[in-house]
């Protein structure tokens, strides 16, 4: 796993090489600079786990550029450093957003502690909000069919490895989810987690998504840029529907995946980066081979381990438990009492065929949470096509449910 990355910004080249000489024999990667300005900068290049923050520094000050931070990147852990500090600059700094707040002359024991807990501080916060993501959005594999208890087994299997995973299934139905749950039962869950929808970037932007660029590279290129394999350094990339990458891009993304190492777009460093990465596609990769259109050996250094997303027609018998994960989710999320759907109108979902996959019936389901005005959803809240003119099956479908339960 890559070191974590600190940042010390202090106008005194002492307490600089001081501080760099204590955090690199404690094995951190260590950057440093002489002025808020050049810390600035190195926010907007450099992928950054804590910043050690002088207060009192020519031009602007460690208050200053702590509130450009956070106005930047709020989840930026900051630690204030001061000789001549005040209860009242260290209220201030704490009300700007700052984690913590030491004094010179340093004390070892007392910066290795601070770094410490600041660092345990980051990871939690990291852990807090891809948790509240995956409440957000959803982000749980909902169901107890055969099919489903063999996905699961299946993802326990590969995510503590670093396997590439190439995941396979219809629009919808759930390939995000199932990279999701990879990189949160894998060793690296701590670390970021990129995604990429190759879909919908355009072919010209592409490579600077994905690897970054350099200040004038091309046109509009005002400043560098990091991109996605950098952002995801120690961590995983998610490619979703690679299938639509261009060869000339696939290229680029195989020597990654061998050497581990790129160039930004304009660039001629060679940048070097420890990523895990799962890929998925809706398309059948290996048509697309036989076409020219998809690279045979990404394919196999993609396709380690392949897992099948199955479509939600196949495991009907898990609708009864999405429609009521997805109603207390959007009744929560909309501070609306949860309702309930009647037998004969969990029929309609039943009977129903769902091109669309979970998406599909996500969408539903917090269509009717919001615009039904009942407490219990019945059969004349149904829109098309869930509720066709004469639903030949429902009868068959109701006896269906009650055999289910």
């Amino acid at each position: 796993m890559p070191r974590e990355h600190i940042l010390i910004v202090d106008d005194e080249r002492a307490i600089q090489a001081t501080l760099r000489a204590v955090l690199e024999d404690e094995g951190y990667r260590i950057t440093s600079v002489g002025s808020a300005p050049d810390a600035l900068t190195k926010l907007s290049d450099e992928t950054l786990d804590l910043i050690f923050l002088d207060i009192w520094m020519p031009g602007m000050d460690g208050l200053e550029a702590l509130a450009e931070i956070k106005q930047r990147q709020p989840e930026t852990t900051v630690v204030m450093i001061s000789g001549h500090a005040t209860i009242e600059t260290a209220v201030k700094a704490t009300k700007l957003g700052a984690y913590d707040f030491i004094e010179k002359p340093l004390s070892l024991e007392k910066t290795l502690l601070a770094v410490s807990r600041a660092l345990e501080h980051s990871r939690l916060e990291r852990e807090n909000r891809a948790l509240r993501e995956q409440l957000d959005r959803g982000q749980q594999i909902v169901g107890k069919s055969a099919l489903i208890e063999e996905l699961r087994g299946q993802i326990a299997v590969a995510a503590p490895t670093n396997g590439r995973v190439l995941i396979h299934g219809e629009n919808g139905a759930g390939k995000e989810l199932v990279a999701r749950a990879i990189h949160a039962q894998s060793t690296r869950r701590d670390a970021p987690f990129v995604e990429v929808n190759c879909a919908a970037i355009p072919e010209e932007l592409i490579e600077s998504e994905l690897f970054g660029h350099e200040r004038g590279a091309f046109t509009g290129a005002v400043a560098r840029h990091r991109g996605k394999f950098e952002a995801a350094n120690g961590g995983t990339i998610f490619l979703d529907e690679i299938g639509d990458m261009s060869l000339k891009t696939q290229a680029k993304v195989l020597r990654v995946l061998e050497e581990q190492a790129f160039e930004r777009v304009g660039g001629k460093e060679t940048l070097q980066v420890d990523v895990r990465v799962l890929a998925a596609s809706n398309q059948d990769l290996k048509e697309q081979i036989a076409q020219g259109r998809f690279r045979e050996d990404l394919y196999y250094r993609l396709a380690v381990i392949p897992i099948e997303v199955p479509a939600l027609r196949k495991r009907k018998e898990d609708i009864p438990g999405l429609v009521s994960y997805f109603i207390a989710l959007f009744s929560a999320q909309n501070g609306k009492r949860a309702k309930t759907v009647s037998v004969e109108a969990l029929a309609y979902f039943l009977a129903y065929d769902w091109p669309g996959n979970v998406r599909e019936l996500r969408n539903m389901v917090e269509r009717l949470v919001i615009m039904t005005p009942r407490d219990i959803i019945g059969p004349e809240d149904l829109p098309p096509p869930l509720r066709p003119k004469e639903p030949a099956s429902g009868a068959e479908e109701i006896q269906r449910e009650k055999t289910l339960k």
